[in-house]
């Protein structure tokens, strides 16, 4: 048993940093009373934790390269636990917004190693065992964070979704500092500050410039000067990253089309199915009346049909081209986010099963392929680095989703008029509307880019974060 001691202070690091990007979800009305947030200010409590992990992820695998990769662990599980503390005792949205993105800095540091831990760990049918465990645990997580999001919100407080956190952070701190040996410090290794400024920069000014456009207008000045601090900070990223010595993301990268592919299905994937959901969340429970337990109990039909789909076809999908795979199966979820439009002004949550569950069928056939099939489309010794980026990617496209779902249903829903009940489902169902579109094109494009034969999905000499994920 003690064997496996390692394996659970991974898992529970990873349970909880996945937890927290949609356990927050159904606690988002009670947040709204409680810190007096609109709706920007509750896009930003997602958003804030969403960008740290994608703007930090690819850097800190190269700082945990250097420190070792169980000291950067243990420092992500100690941020976390204290950016968690932190968001629980909020008295405002900003003070809630900055200790989400300071979980997020703590996520992404647990994030970028535990794979790397478990492989240094295990061997052979051992590492096989902790690689699928550890899979199925991060597979679980959206799942299981609505419905404890619901279940903490409505028998104490939302505070407690953040609060549950500690104890669980120090058990993982005390197991992973007794029970992994020390890590290899690999010194060679250099950290591309630069690059990492420049796309946390271009990525934190367009997401507040979308925001800021939907809530005053797009002639706004603060709005188009964020926006176009996003686009030179984007210029400013591609030159440091094609000039750099070592790159946190080699831009040479982007030549091979099927790795091209594997980013364009990344980011549409969370922007189509998950970006809507905190929008979701509002209509079930300020509009429906719902409770948070009720509400996250009703969203939880996608991820139960992921996960079935996923385990029941996993290895038939595994040979099959990622033509399929991954595009045809974003082209799903953006069908299945399209049925969400059916929603109208005396619909129950009833009507988001239908959708909810083709969403779950293109995720169960389009999440497993994602990072085997990015890293198989480089050479072997840049796997860690595509398995990171395709991450990345999924967490922009949430970030930005939640940003433009926000805007286009502010616009909808409040233009020039109180909000009622209609005015709520139709700014819903032009979010929905976008989503599906966004879900739909990326898929084709997709499809479009890949090629139509099977890549080896598991080269030698790949890093343990290509394998594994």
């Amino acid at each position: 048993m003690r064997k496996w001691l390692p394996l659970f202070a991974a898992c529970l690091g990873t349970l909880m940093l996945l937890i927290d990007v949609t356990i927050v979800n159904v606690a988002l009305p009670d947040i709204a009373i409680d810190l007096n947030a609109g709706l920007s200010g509750l896009q930003w409590v997602v958003d804030g934790y969403a960008l740290a992990l994608a703007a930090l992820l690819l850097v800190l695998g190269s700082l945990a390269d250097r420190v070792g990769a169980k000291r950067a662990y243990l420092a992500g599980l100690t941020v976390f636990a204290v950016a968690s503390l932190g968001c629980g005792a909020a008295e405002s949205a900003a003070n809630l917004i900055a200790a989400r993105a300071l979980q997020g800095v703590g996520g992404a540091a647990m994030f970028a190693t535990t794979l790397s831990l478990l492989h240094a760990t295990y061997t052979g049918r051992d590492r096989g065992i902790a690689f699928g465990t550890w899979g199925a645990v991060s597979g679980a997580a959206a799942g299981i964070g609505v419905v404890l999001g619901g279940v903490l919100t409505e028998a104490l407080s939302w505070r407690w979704i953040f609060f549950v956190n500690l104890p669980i952070a120090v058990l993982a701190i005390a197991l992973t500092a007794t029970v992994f040996p020390p890590s290899e410090r690999r010194a060679d290794r250099s950290v591309d500050v630069p690059g990492m400024l420049a796309f946390a920069t271009a990525a934190t000014a367009v997401t507040y410039g979308v925001i800021r456009g939907g809530e005053h207008g797009w002639t706004d000045t603060a709005a188009l000067t964020a926006l176009a601090l996003g686009a030179v900070a984007t210029l400013a990223f591609g030159l440091v990253e094609s000039r750099g010595a070592a790159p946190m993301f080699p831009l040479a990268l982007l030549r091979n089309r099927d790795f091209g592919a594997t980013l364009f299905g990344a980011f549409g994937q969370t922007f189509a199915a998950f970006a809507s959901t905190p929008l979701i969340s509002l209509w079930l429970q300020q509009q429906l009346h719902m409770s948070p337990l009720h509400a996250g109990l009703a969203m939880l039909p996608m991820a139960a049909t992921a996960f079935l789909v996923a385990g029941a076809f996993g290895r038939l999908l595994h040979d099959t081209a990622p033509k399929w795979t991954i595009g045809a199966g974003l082209v799903v979820v953006g069908l299945g986010t399209g049925l969400l439009t059916l929603t109208g002004t005396g619909s129950s949550w009833v009507a988001l099963v239908p959708g909810f569950v083709v969403i779950g069928v293109g995720i169960g056939v389009n999440a497993p392929a994602l990072v085997s099939v990015g890293m198989a489309a480089v050479p072997p010794r840049q796997g860690g680095t595509a398995a990171g980026a395709v991450n990345t990617a999924r967490q922009l496209g949430l970030a930005l989703g939640v940003a433009v779902l926000g805007t286009v249903f502010r616009g909808v829903a409040t233009a020039g008029q109180p909000m009622t009940l209609p005015h709520f489902v139709d700014g819903l169902d032009a979010a929905f509307g976008v989503a599906a579109t966004v879900g739909v094109v990326f898929g084709l494009i997709a499809f479009g880019l890949f090629h139509w034969q099977r890549a080896d999905v598991e080269p030698a000499g790949a890093e343990p974060e290509a394998v594994a994920a």
